[in-house]
């Protein structure tokens, strides 16, 4: 392994958590436009210095006329499942056109490569309802190319039709950009990833399909799954205890089942949650409190206040045993007992065997990333 600073090392095992690479320069002039003084209502979502933090702090207020254009990158991308916040923007405006401080055809759009706001078919049907019942523009299929002022100081942004290559630009006045998202060229030069450019990892043990001493988590691993932190979180404890029995020379037995949370934002003080498994199984909690009313304000302040202290508990670099415990290990049943898997009907031979045809779960050769 190559580290930046010139450094090389060899390793027994090695877990790769290294997200998306998610980067302004993918569209042109987006790194001009979030340069802009705070007042042109351009924001970019993305988490990278205090200072966007503090900017992005007014991100949905104040859009007094025009068109407010919400975009999220084609998936897979940082931030699925949580960067719809087209709803929540919403709310403010109206609030805000009865009070007479924005013009009654202000408008929110919704635009995407995508032809679905969530690959979630479940969150998916909700979300269409609700933007269709608030009068919110949905543009699928649209690819955003280029960003920049015309000669009469218009903001404008210029969209490619993915079907038909066909090329519009439209005016705006607001803008909440979520940047695309593209594999590390790095896993892709190392052999680690699939045909998608993400890392090609077993979808149950979190081992990669080829090298059997390197494991993966987060947004870069393969799989119908919506990439979010609760994702990543519940991976954790997978790859933490595959990992340990891969150096014992022990069968793998922690399974991850696809668990993926997601907030759903509905206004400025209103949220639901879904939650699905692998290939989009929904859960049984899924929009389990009404979308508006005393539940779903109640929800909004829990969901925002448990995903805070698990994100700050998860990384205050305190020695643990990690995810969802902390202060001692999950445990998994053995790989035969496992009721997800004989719910899915996966070989479980085929399963702990897919190194060694002998049976044998380690040794076998690594890979340079």
């Amino acid at each position: 392994m190559l580290l930046s600073d010139g450094r090389e090392y060899t390793y027994k095992a090695l877990v790769v958590a290294t997200g998306m690479n998610h980067d302004v320069d993918s569209i042109e002039g987006l790194k001009d436009m979030e340069a802009t003084d705070q007042t042109e209502n351009f924001f970019v979502h993305k988490l990278d210095s205090k200072d966007r933090v503090e900017r992005n702090y007014e991100h949905g207020w104040l859009h007094t006329h025009g068109d407010h254009i919400c975009y999220s990158p084609q998936g897979p991308y940082k931030g699925e499942g949580c960067d719809f916040m087209a709803l929540y923007y919403e709310s403010y405006l109206r609030q805000d056109q009865v009070q007479g401080r924005s013009s009654p055809g202000a408008r929110i759009q919704y635009w995407t490569p995508n032809k679905e706001i969530f690959r979630f078919p479940y969150a998916n049907e909700i979300a269409e309802e609700e933007c269709f019942k608030r009068g919110i523009d949905i543009m699928y299929g649209w690819e955003m190319t280029k960003l920049h002022y015309n000669e009469y100081g218009e903001k404008i942004a210029t969209f490619k039709n993915v079907d038909s290559g066909e090329t519009i630009e439209t005016a705006y006045t607001h803008a909440n950009i979520n940047p695309p998202s593209a594999p590390h060229q790095e896993l892709v030069d190392g052999g680690l990833t699939d045909a998608s450019g993400l890392v090609d990892v077993n979808p149950y043990t979190l081992q990669h399909e080829r090298y059997e001493n390197v494991f993966a988590l987060g947004d870069c691993i393969k799989g119908e799954t919506t990439r979010t932190q609760h994702a990543a979180i519940a991976q954790v404890p997978v790859v933490r205890h595959n990992l340990l029995q891969f150096m014992n020379g022990e069968t793998l037995n922690g399974i991850y089942n696809g668990y993926s949370y997601m907030p759903f934002w509905l206004s400025h003080s209103n949220m639901v949650g879904f939650s699905h498994l692998w290939d989009y199984e929904p859960t049984g909690t899924n929009h389990w409190t009404p979308s508006y009313g005393l539940f779903s304000k109640a929800y909004f302040s829990w969901s925002l206040k448990s995903s805070n202290g698990e994100a700050k508990k998860f990384g205050d670099f305190n020695q643990s045993f990690g995810p969802p415990h902390f202060r001692y290990a999950k445990r998994f049943d053995p790989i035969e007992s496992n009721e997800y898997l004989q719910q899915k009907a996966v070989d479980i031979e085929a399963l702990k065997n897919i190194h060694n045809k002998h049976g044998a779960i380690g040794g076998g050769s690594g890979v340079a990333a």
